[in-house]
């Protein structure tokens, strides 16, 4: 299988991109500029590429996400804290993002000669994020057949879709991820804030796996009363 891998810079992207440069084919990694306000992200999606010696392909979709309001992400919203299971999580919706960058994605795949697109949505992601669910995978994949027809045959690789963030802690350990050079933190500080979802999640995620998380973090301990560990 040769696959393009939408890589954020994030520990799951990265995680799949280390797992398919070792059982399959990496063609390239993807990544997006949507206008995140955690923008930082990218230099660590770049930073994979050249460690696995592919290349690095970065969208401006700038001004796509400019009309994409009223996420904490792209919008003068506050991140909140928390853990992902709040209902406050939902106002880092960014409406149809993954569609928009799979679609680009799946693009960019045919033109290169990929046999998939991979992309590292997660169990976790479900009940927050529409386009992360086993429904919507499966249905896209189904609508870039007809799409694509005659063209290419390019499938979509979701081999976390039913795992969780631990899962993938767990396998990127195994593959010798070193998670340092990776970036999860919605707010884009200096440091991962150690309170938004995302840092909560990942700091959770390496406990459950069992493993050393060595992640730099400005509140190292906030996620121990919003998991009640």
């Amino acid at each position: 299988m040769k696959a393009l891998v939408i890589c954020s810079g994030g520990m799951d992207s990265v995680t799949l991109a280390h797992k398919i440069a070792q059982d399959h084919e990496l063609t390239g990694l993807i990544s997006f500029d949507y206008g995140q306000r955690h923008k930082k992200e990218l230099d660590y999606a770049k930073a994979c590429a050249e460690e696995l010696k592919t290349e690095h392909i970065l969208m401006d979709i700038s001004s796509i996400g400019r009309q994409l309001t009223g996420s904490a992400l792209t919008d003068d919203v506050d991140v909140p804290d928390g853990h992902y299971a709040e209902d406050t999580m939902k106002i880092t919706v960014v409406p149809n993002r993954n569609a928009i960058m799979l679609t680009i994605a799946y693009g960019i795949a045919a033109s290169r000669g990929a046999d998939a697109v991979a992309t590292a949505v997660h169990g976790g992601d479900h009940f927050i994020y529409p386009d992360c669910r086993p429904s919507f995978t499966e249905s896209f994949e189904a609508m870039q057949r007809h799409a694509l027809e005659g063209v290419a045959d390019i499938r979509l690789y979701t081999p976390y879709v039913h795992i969780s963030k631990a899962d993938i802690a767990a396998e990127g350990l195994k593959l010798g991820v070193d998670y340092r050079k990776t970036w999860s933190c919605y707010k884009g500080g200096d440091v991962h804030c150690g309170r938004c979802g995302t840092c909560v999640e990942r700091r959770e995620a390496f406990h459950l796996a069992g493993g050393t998380d060595p992640t730099e973090y400005a509140d190292p301990d906030f996620w121990k009363a919003a998991c009640n560990v």
